[in-house]
């Protein structure tokens, strides 16, 4: 997949679905759907328009998604990542397929094809008008591998600025979709609006759009369960009150939180319980303080176990990128999302036991699945209370899992 900041980088002509899409949720998916090329394509490579690959999280489990097809509504959401996490794309580099990048205009018969193109703006424009960072529920190596997962064949990160702000609804049809991306095809949500001041709906942006000779399928609003509408807020307030039954739900699949094993203060292994201190974007919304039940994706090589337990699946899940050999394999595991009260600590860390594995994690990548919200945080007497609890979170976790 091809992704840049720059319009003139762009591949084109496009077909465009044209929103903020923190969290891919249903919705999302439901908006991203017309624009793909039914074909499948070769190549599976993210490149950033600088001409590197971009390093990103493979081994999330693709089946939830499969199994739970997009047909909920859109939700204008979060963009990418901010500051020098966003745009420092040097070192980011994921090598996929060896087939290469192969994004060709054409098609076999030699017609212009539309790349299938997903547009959105970075920062977010609530981020831009209020100057307050905004937590994202997919910072940009997630997004990049979802989009590539569903096919998507281009990202552009639309520079949200005061230059950008201030483009009427039509300016921004004709010079960013029209003249700069050359879009034949736009899909969006019913209630997306843009331009300035927001000035525009998704039934101007269709009107002003046709005169080009452009298509606009408009997405409608679905609701998902009980009546719930899919949006990124609702998702935050299930992460938020703990509520992972309904923030899952709307997502589609499991809230994950990746990130780099890093040093820690090694408590958990004086007690019996080692843990994988996890360094995660700093723009990456955190759920409800507390312990969670997951399902964690680890590298092969190294490793050993210390007993036969169903928390291994010796099957390799498929990699969130389509058709790439994956060197992932499941655990299961208990996580702490909090800042451990009982030793006194002041920052937020996410640390993760492994059940029934031991080996050397540092400085790999690892994506932990949110399965089950057990207990909210606490603080203990002593570090053999906090041992018992964490015995009984382990066998609790066990059963969900």
């Amino acid at each position: 997949m091809w992704v840049t900041s720059s319009c003139t980088a762009a591949l084109t002509p496009t077909s465009v679905a044209l929103g903020n899409f923190d969290g891919l949720h249903l919705g999302h998916r439901q908006v991203v759907q017309p624009i793909l090329n039914r074909s499948p394509r070769s190549n599976s490579a993210t490149v950033f328009a600088s001409g590197q690959n971009l390093l990103s999280n493979a081994g999330k489990d693709q089946n939830w998604e499969t199994e739970h097809p997009a047909t909920c509504e859109n939700d204008s959401a979060a963009p990418p990542d901010r500051a020098d996490s966003r745009h420092n794309f040097d070192g980011l580099i994921e090598q996929t397929r060896a087939e290469g990048n192969s994004l060709s205009r054409c098609d076999s018969d030699g017609v212009d094809r539309l790349y299938g193109t997903v547009v959105t703006f970075d920062p977010h424009p609530q981020e831009f008008f209020t100057g307050q960072p905004k937590k994202l529920l997919t910072p940009l190596a997630e997004k990049v591998e979802l989009l590539a997962a569903m096919g998507v064949e281009q990202l552009v990160l639309l520079p949200f600025d005061r230059e950008l702000a201030a483009l009427t609804a039509s300016e921004f049809v004709e010079e960013i979709l029209v003249r700069q991306l050359k879009a034949s095809r736009i899909s969006v949500g019913v209630d997306f609006r843009f331009g300035r001041g927001r000035a525009g709906t998704a039934v101007d942006l269709q009107s002003i759009a046709s005169g080009y000779g452009i298509d606009v399928a408009l997405v409608p609003l679905h609701n998902c369960g009980e009546g719930d509408r899919i949006s990124s807020s609702a998702i935050r307030e299930g992460l938020a009150s703990g509520d992972l039954t309904r923030a899952n739900q709307l997502l589609g699949r499991p809230y994950s939180l990746v990130g780099t094993v890093v040093g820690g203060q090694r408590l958990g292994r004086t007690i019996g319980f080692p843990t994988a201190n996890i360094e995660l974007p700093p723009e990456k919304f955190l759920p409800r303080f507390g312990v969670y039940a997951v399902r964690v994706s680890v590298k092969q090589g190294g490793e050993k176990m210390k007993e036969e337990s169903s928390s291994y699946q010796r099957e390799n899940p498929k990699s969130l990128i389509p058709r790439t050999a994956s060197n992932l394999f499941f655990v299961n595991g208990v996580m702490n999302v909090g800042c451990r009260p009982t030793v006194d600590g002041l920052q937020p860390t996410v640390e993760v036991h492994l059940l029934d594995w031991s080996g050397d994690l540092y400085g790999q990548t690892l994506s932990a699945s949110l399965v089950e919200f057990l207990r909210p945080e606490q603080k203990f007497a002593s570090l053999e209370a906090l041992k018992t609890q964490i015995q009984a979170d382990c066998d609790i976790a066990r059963s969900v899992l």
